[in-house]
């Protein structure tokens, strides 16, 4: 299997659960009746899935298949992994946020915002700030992005509204009849 099969392979698992990922915290945040509480329980399965199951292969079966070099714990990579977990829950609970201020159906709209922004976002930080590069990208690289924000727009301008029902006049009344005749 080559090496991009398997990038997109992750790349398309990625896709699928942060796909589904605003529906369900949308969910739990009605169901729970509380931004804070369905954040809470986003926090507990990123425990569950990201704590623990590093934790059992790192420190119970002392095997860590991801290895590079040489593995550390030092501060300034612990710092680096605990600012990207922060950005992370920070999105996480601004997204809550923003699908429960959307009100129903605000899920629709909310994640193609969020991700066609990301993107866009993590090309600017990235290419200017964390790994500049020497040479940049195509002409066409920097369009994708231009689209992407075109694609971000038409999503706001078109997004689906319900239309209120129609309003139907009352029915008229029927005539009194006379009784005295």
């Amino acid at each position: 299997m080559s090496k991009w099969t398997i990038v997109l392979f992750f790349v398309a698992c990625a896709a699928l659960s942060w796909g589904n990922y605003v529906p369900l915290v949308h969910i739990a945040a009605q169901k729970l009746h509380s931004n804070l509480r369905a954040f809470l329980f986003v926090g507990v399965a990123y425990f569950l899935v990201a704590v623990l199951i590093p934790g059992f292969f790192i420190f119970v079966l002392d095997k860590d298949p991801t290895v590079r070099g040489v593995p550390n714990f030092n501060t300034g990579p612990i710092m680096w992994g605990i600012l990207a977990g922060t950005a992370g829950a920070l999105g996480a609970l601004f997204v809550i946020f923003a699908v429960t201020t959307g009100g129903k159906g605000a899920a629709i709209y909310v994640a193609p915002l969020v991700f066609a922004g990301a993107p866009i976002v993590n090309t600017i930080a990235t290419i200017t700030l964390y790994h500049p590069v020497k040479t940049m990208p195509d002409l066409r690289f920097f369009f994708g992005l231009v689209l992407a924000a075109a694609g971000a727009a038409m999503v706001m301008i078109y997004k689906p509204v319900d239309k209120p029902a129609p309003m139907t006049p009352p029915a008229a009344e029927a005539p009194a009849t006379d009784s005295t005749s």
